[in-house]
């Protein structure tokens, strides 16, 4: 089963098919060669995830087989790729899909502090909270009433804990 979700706690970062619209979109904004395009998607990603070159290059590869990327291999160190019209259209046909894929990987570099050695003393027992928060909707079969006052007691408290977060800081 794939599992989505914040890179930090094993979900993963693209769906099928989403390394290539990403790499689509980072050629719509100009040519680029491989080891480019794998820093910023990197960079995008918010620095949590570094795309490899068994990613990026068979991915480049299989764009130019489609016809969506042009390749000019007149360099004898690296092959720049750029978009094809077809490529172009490609962009613009899944424009939503695209900005999906970046909201998604904003939100990333949010995760990193549960990889902090500090972040396990509360780990343990926010999973706990989140089990039966998940297990209380499924349990009530989703009624509305159930969803709400378990969403206002987790604010409530994420509330609480912003407020010793911010109190620490001074």
């Amino acid at each position: 089963m794939e599992r989505f979700g914040p890179p930090a706690m094993g979900g993963r970062r693209f769906g099928a098919g989403e390394i290539r619209l990403a790499v689509l979109s980072l050629l719509g904004d100009g040519p680029a060669h491989g080891y480019e395009l794998m820093k910023q998607l990197g960079a995008r990603c918010g620095g949590s995830y570094q795309p490899s070159a068994g990613v990026m290059y068979p991915t480049l590869q299989q764009l130019a087989d489609e016809g969506l990327v042009e390749v000019d291999a007149s360099s004898p160190s690296k092959r720049v790729f750029s978009l094809s019209r077809e490529g172009r259209a490609a962009v613009r046909e899944h424009a939503d899909d695209i900005a999906a894929i970046w909201r998604r990987a904003d939100s990333w570099s949010e995760w990193d502090v549960l990889e902090h050695p500090q972040a396990a003393e509360i780990l343990g027992p926010a999973m706990r909270l989140a089990k039966a928060s998940a297990k209380a909707v499924v349990k009530s079969l989703g009624d509305p009433e159930v969803i709400d006052a378990i969403r206002e007691i987790l604010d409530d408290a994420r509330v609480q804990i912003e407020r010793l977060h911010k109190r620490s800081r001074r």
